[in-house]
């Protein structure tokens, strides 16, 4: 099966589809514009369903050239059977073409290879072929002391390493295997003797065992993080009862040589056989292949979790474009101010000091006040740090002492944004302004338009992630990038106040391409219409048509560049106003005119009904934004610290993580809370998500307080069980209740969906 076919099975599509989607991308079109303006040719293939197809493409092309490499080489040691030919063609993953491989695989000098050049293969060949043979009796015939074969033992000993070396090769033997340690195998972690101190944020592990194929993601990088920083052992083993286990599949591997009984002389010896090849060549490269198996299907999954939860913060609902003072909270070195104008320029910077050691509070309202009023500032922006519930108090100080003055505040996630102002990229765009000063102006941006701002991050410092550091780093930046530029391309760029960093994620631009863009704008003033674009430098006709759909012009020429209508479509647009006998100003809006068209009559050869479908939507509403609208989040007055929360609390909240066992709740205490899966809805759900994404204003009660470890236990659930609801704990004292610790193991969560998220998630 080619890749065509094969993707076109996978993605239950026909072979049509995916071979127009890939030869658009092949031609350089990227995955927003065939989703957007290619539908016909690839049948309507969503943006969803062409990632796939996208990520799949790269690993079966990979896998492809692989083969041919293997092929190759066996071909050139002249070793190249039919049926070897047609299993290396027919293998559709990298595990079992490498599995085919190994017999060929040029290797190092093995104990094998050693008993092969001392002459000892016909010896094995023997007792394989013939069990009547009594092995130290044939065995003699081969003792060679110049070869280094003392006695009979050498000579089996050699017999024996060719023997375990040729089952550790067969592939259909280690598939087979493989597959049942999978489905059987258990994962025991302990902690590293010595090591208990040192890995106290691993306690959960200390003395852990779960189904390897069961552990969930989050689970399983925690393992490998506290294996790789010398303080976890993870042993695999083959079954719960693996002692037994392993006698089977010893007895499994017995049989793959045809031993059956040990009736004949040979039997006994080559049972032997059987059983050390299982220890020592199978069972370990088993072992290390299963825990690569689960690293790797882990990484995929945190990568998928990261993807999910940027994709949400980046389609936040925006403010809008409104002047916007930002605060950057600090205690000691003050609250940094930034005002920036409704299109994000910096209008006014300050920093005042209203918390200890110099306590200016009435001082920093009057400051305050005096830029908001000076500048007309409708929203303030506080940064969700250290600090922010101080700040917020005073903000809120100034609506009561000013009542002249009306603005609303707004808390937002500073994530990030310490790590933008000191970047090459915040120094370009604001090389006059002092690097603690760059922090504010970002917090009033991210208010204004997220997406905007938050483009300018590296999506792995935003702190959205699940053990970000732990995965694949090529991979994790290809599946965000991907994320961002869809992302980018759905909303859509105003190209007369875009960012150079917000241009380059749009489909077709390029860095360079994009800084032209700018440099163009900055000289010749404002684009009139998309056709100005191809006056750009590097700007080509590809480019062009990749980009002009997701470029808008507001208040330009043409009303049609303000909306996602693609300029090589225009003619359609003309043939309705032909038809109609209104102007496109008198088309635009006119929803229930619109809806009694007939989209077929305006189809021809180039644009189908897809597209002429999607011309009279975007008509309706021109340049339409797919961001919810805006909303806020008051936390509760009175709270600001952690050991301000009781158990039974109601607090509006913001959710500002979602990980597969559960929901991180920010209600204001600088300490985000965990919403369990168990805790996120009144029925059963199996993913987060399905209750919750990343920004969600929601409403929970507090379960338990745990001041000295800083963990908050929530609930989203309508009706809480009173026996859930704990109690505060105090510093030094244990979290877990009675009933807790009666309850059957089944019952309890399991190690790490709570404790170890707390002390790693957030940061990562």
């Amino acid at each position: 099966m080619d890749v065509i076919d094969r993707i076109a099975k996978e993605l239950s599509v026909n072979i049509k589809q995916v071979s127009a989607a890939v030869a658009l991308l092949d031609e350089g079109a990227t995955v927003p514009f065939i989703a957007r303006y290619r539908k016909e040719m690839t049948g309507g293939l969503d943006d969803t369903q062409l990632r796939m197809l996208e990520e799949r493409l790269v690993y079966l092309r990979e896998l492809n050239d692989r083969r041919n490499s293997i092929l190759d080489s066996i071909r050139a040691q002249d070793k190249l059977t039919p049926e070897l030919e047609l299993a290396i063609n027919a293998a559709d993953t990298k595990t079992l073409l490498e599995d085919l491989y190994l017999p060929y695989k040029p290797k190092r000098r093995t104990k094998a290879q050693i008993a092969r050049e001392a002459g000892l293969e016909p010896l094995a060949d023997a007792l394989l072929d013939d069990r009547s043979l009594i092995p130290e009796h044939i065995a003699a015939d081969y003792i060679d002391s110049d070869k280094g074969v003392a006695d009979s033992a050498a000579a089996l000993d050699g017999a024996r390493q060719i023997i375990m070396e040729r089952l550790s090769e067969q592939a259909e033997l280690l598939a087979e295997l493989r597959e049942r340690v999978w489905q059987k195998g258990i994962v025991h972690a302990t902690v590293v003797s010595g090591k208990e101190q040192q890995a106290e944020k691993f306690k959960d592990y200390f003395d852990y065992s779960e189904a390897i194929n069961k552990i969930p993601s989050h689970r399983a990088l925690a393992l490998f993080r506290g294996r790789n920083e010398s303080v976890l052992a993870l042993d695999l083993k083959p079954a719960a009862d693996d002692k037994e286990e392993h006698e089977r599949c010893a007895q499994f591997v017995s049989r793959h040589l045809n031993v059956t009984d040990l009736g004949k002389p040979a039997d006994a010896w080559l049972a032997e056989t059987a059983r050390y090849a299982w220890k020592i060549k199978l069972y370990t490269r088993i072992d290390l292949d299963l825990k690569q198996r689960l690293r790797e299907a882990a990484e995929l999954e945190a990568i998928r979790v990261f993807s999910s939860n940027l994709r949400d913060l980046l389609l936040a609902a925006p403010a809008g474009a409104k002047a916007t003072m930002g605060l950057d909270p600090g205690i000691r070195t003050g609250v940094k101010v930034a005002i920036v104008d409704a299109t994000g320029k910096v209008l006014a910077t300050d920093t005042i000091y209203p918390h200890p050691p110099r306590k200016q509070w009435d001082e920093s309202i009057a400051a305050l006040a005096k830029l908001i009023q000076q500048h007309r500032v409708n929203l303030v922006s506080i940064g969700n740090g250290t600090g922010s519930r101080e700040t917020d108090q005073l903000v809120a100080d100034v609506l009561k002492q000013h009542k002249d003055l009306h603005f609303s505040k707004v808390m937002v996630s500073e994530a990030g944004a310490s790590v933008y102002s000191a970047s090459e990229l915040a120094a370009k765009e604001f090389p006059g302004l002092d690097v603690s000063l760059r922090g504010a102006v970002s917090i009033a941006r991210r208010l204004q338009d997220p997406l905007a701002e938050l483009v300018k991050i590296d999506p792995k410092a935003i702190g959205v992630g699940q053990y970000q550091h732990d995965v694949n780093q090529v991979q994790l930046a290809r599946g965000l990038d991907a994320v961002v530029e869809d992302c980018v391309n759905a909303v859509g760029v105003d190209v007369n106040t875009a960012s150079v960093f917000l241009l380059k994620r749009v489909s077709g631009l390029s860095s360079s391409v994009s800084e032209n863009i700018v440099a163009y704008r900055n000289e010749h003033g404002p684009f009139a219409n998309r056709k100005q674009l191809k006056k750009v430098p590097r700007l080509g006709d590809k480019a062009y048509e990749q980009a002009a759909g997701f470029l808008r012009i507001m208040n330009g020429d043409n009303p049609l560049d303000a909306s996602a209508v693609h300029p090589e479509t225009y003619p359609v647009v003309e043939a309705i106003i032909v038809d109609t006998g209104k102007p496109v100003r008198e088309l635009i809006g006119q929803s229930q005119f619109l809806r009694r068209l007939e989209p077929s009559k305006y189809t021809n050869a180039q644009f189908g009904l897809p597209t002429v479908t999607d011309i009279l939507q975007e008509l309706e509403k021109p340049g339409r934004d797919p961001r919810p609208e805006f909303k806020s989040v008051e936390f509760k007055a009175g709270i600001e610290k952690i050991s301000d929360l009781e158990p039974g609390m109601s607090l509006a909240g913001v959710v500002t993580n979602v990980a597969n066992f559960g929901a991180f709740v920010d209600i204001g205490v600088h300490q985000d809370g965990l919403v369990h899966i168990s805790h996120l809805s009144d029925t059963y759900i199996k993913d987060p998500r399905e209750a919750v994404k990343t920004g969600d204003m929601v409403q929970v009660k507090v379960l338990e307080v745990d001041v000295e470890r800083k963990r908050i236990s929530l609930s989203m659930k309508t009706s809480v069980d009173k026996a859930d609801i704990g109690v505060s704990v105090a510093p030094g004292k244990s979290s877990v209740r009675p009933q807790q610790k009666a309850k059957p193991a089944a019952e309890k969560p399991l190690p790490g969906a709570f404790a170890h998220a707390y002390a790693k998630a957030l940061k990562k």
